[in-house]
């Protein structure tokens, strides 16, 4: 395979094994540690706008998650745990520790944004700041599936679906299955957001039918364990206690019934958070907007490891 363009001059390639899989990441900047976790159906280059600005003042980890991108491939379960939020969270708990980093920050978005949270309930001691980019919890998103939102979150249910029908509708036109879904959560419904050298890696991933199976025991995971680890959360009363940013895309058509904010506040002891002026994929259509608002609450807590 032709070798993929590099959207990180300057930082360095690492490979971790933790207990179950081997995490690819970039790392460089310097500062207090920033762990960047990406969501579907991409990889960590969506990152790549923001990196430089971030790397000035941080040290970041920018890792694929396990299934995606450059990360290996674990074989799943019939529970699909392999590919739960939890598996994930202790991932980057393990590969944060093996770069020296036992707190860190997480800045994350989509599904990576859902190993955020949980990151920071399993793992209260190690995540001092959170970042969320347009989601609300998954057991609130699948409470909050109504008639408008289930059809902006249709790929839920399907990709949910048992091996291997989605694996086999998607693998019949990957690309086109790929670039509409990219498309269609932007504001402007297009590609334009994407950098070309972004997009070479998105579609490399899904021409791997491997990778496509991945990408669906998440979101199995997602309609199951996932779903049934927030549940023992919300029975129990734990909250996220980290300070927490919430930020949404206000160009996402029917993304949200309730309001986010109004959601992460069942869920977090301190949270605030406001819309961009975006579609869904905030770090690649306004990356300039995002940083406005995730700098500076990464800097106030930089100083609280």
């Amino acid at each position: 395979m032709t070798a993929l363009p590099d959207l990180f001059p300057g930082f360095a390639e690492r490979r971790i094994k933790t207990e179950g899989a081997e995490i690819f990441a970039r790392v460089g900047g310097s500062g207090p540690p920033v762990l960047l976790l990406h969501g579907y159906p991409q990889t960590h280059v969506c990152w790549h706008k923001v990196a430089p600005d971030l790397a000035r003042q941080f040290t970041l980890v920018i890792p694929d998650l396990r299934g995606y991108g450059q990360s290996s491939m674990p074989e799943t379960d019939a529970k699909h745990l392999v590919y739960s939020k939890r598996a994930m969270a202790a991932d980057f708990v393990a590969v944060m520790r093996a770069l020296g980093h036992e707190r860190f920050m997480v800045l994350s978005h989509d599904r990576g944004a859902r190993v955020g949270y949980r990151l920071a309930l399993d793992h209260p001691a190690a995540v001092t700041r959170l970042i969320t980019l347009d989601i609300v919890p998954t057991w609130s998103a699948w409470d909050d599936m109504r008639r408008s939102t289930a059809m902006a979150r249709f790929h839920w249910a399907l990709l949910a679906q048992p091996r291997p029908f989605p694996e086999t509708l998607i693998g019949g036109s990957p690309m086109f299955f790929l670039e509409h879904m990219l498309a269609q959560w932007t504001g402007a419904k297009t590609l334009s957001a994407f950098a070309p050298e972004a997009l070479e890696h998105y579609r490399a991933a899904f021409r791997d039918p491997a990778r496509i199976h991945t990408g669906c025991e998440d979101y199995r995971a997602g309609a199951t364990c996932d779903v049934a680890f927030d549940d023992a959360d919300r029975a129990a009363g734990r909250k996220i206690a980290c300070p927490t940013l919430a930020l949404w895309g206000q160009e996402r058509e029917n993304a949200f019934f309730t309001g986010p904010l109004d959601v992460w506040r069942q869920w977090c002891a301190d949270v605030v958070g406001q819309g961009v002026v975006s579609g869904h994929f905030i770090p690649e259509e306004k990356p300039a907007e995002m940083l406005k608002h995730v700098v500076p609450f990464l800097t106030a807590g930089a100083g609280k490891r």
